[in-house]
């Protein structure tokens, strides 16, 4: 197996790190070095930015200096992982503000002229993304047909031509035992040595 370059976008809002999400992140992270992948982590919660308000900014703005290192970072990787926990039925609103940024025309998309599909830039690139949740896995594919998970896969990742994307579905993870949870971990860094 081919090393590859791996970019880990920690999406939980909460910047002590002391979350589940974050120990996933860490096994996910521990099993691809440990295959020799090259691997970048994002901490969304640690950045410093604005919130986009209107159109004119997405296009036409620049993107903050404090989110040029993270750009980069995604611009860089052959696999991104996304980790976060579900709020609402999505994504945490910090995480949304943070893709809104970087995937500013130019970078996730190109062209975009009136009339015409715009150019998906990030093609070439696969991802996954692992999503904690208070309620059963089950119940948000299935119920609620997961979507808040859908929206990020086709609106945002596979508009800018990133493909396959996977998922890791966590849920329970309030009412989970210690051993329960831990199941998790050799998991993630089992996907984090195959470096999918």
């Amino acid at each position: 197996m081919m090393p590859k370059r791996i970019t880990i976008i920690q999406g939980n809002p909460d910047p002590s790190g002391q979350r589940f999400g974050h120990a996933l992140a860490e096994a996910y992270a521990q099993g691809a070095k440990g295959a020799t992948h090259e691997v970048k982590m994002i901490e969304v919660a640690k950045l410093d930015f604005p919130l986009l308000r209107t159109q004119e900014e997405w296009k036409y703005g620049t993107l903050p200096r404090s989110l040029q290192e993270a750009q980069d970072a995604i611009g860089w990787a052959e696999h991104l992982v996304f980790f976060f926990p579900l709020w609402l039925g999505t994504m945490p609103a910090l995480l949304k503000a943070f893709l809104e940024q970087v995937a500013r025309p130019g970078f996730a998309i190109g062209g975009g002229e009136r009339g015409k599909i715009p150019m998906k830039l990030l093609r070439g690139k696969s991802a996954r993304i692992v999503v904690t949740m208070g309620m059963p896995a089950f119940l948000y594919r299935w119920y609620f047909l997961a979507h808040g998970l859908k929206g990020l896969e086709r609106n945002i990742l596979g508009f800018a031509g990133i493909a396959p994307i996977k998922e890791t579905l966590i849920g329970m993870v309030d009412a989970s035992e210690k051993t329960n949870r831990e199941k998790w971990l050799p998991k993630l860094r089992a996907l984090g040595r195959a470096g999918k």
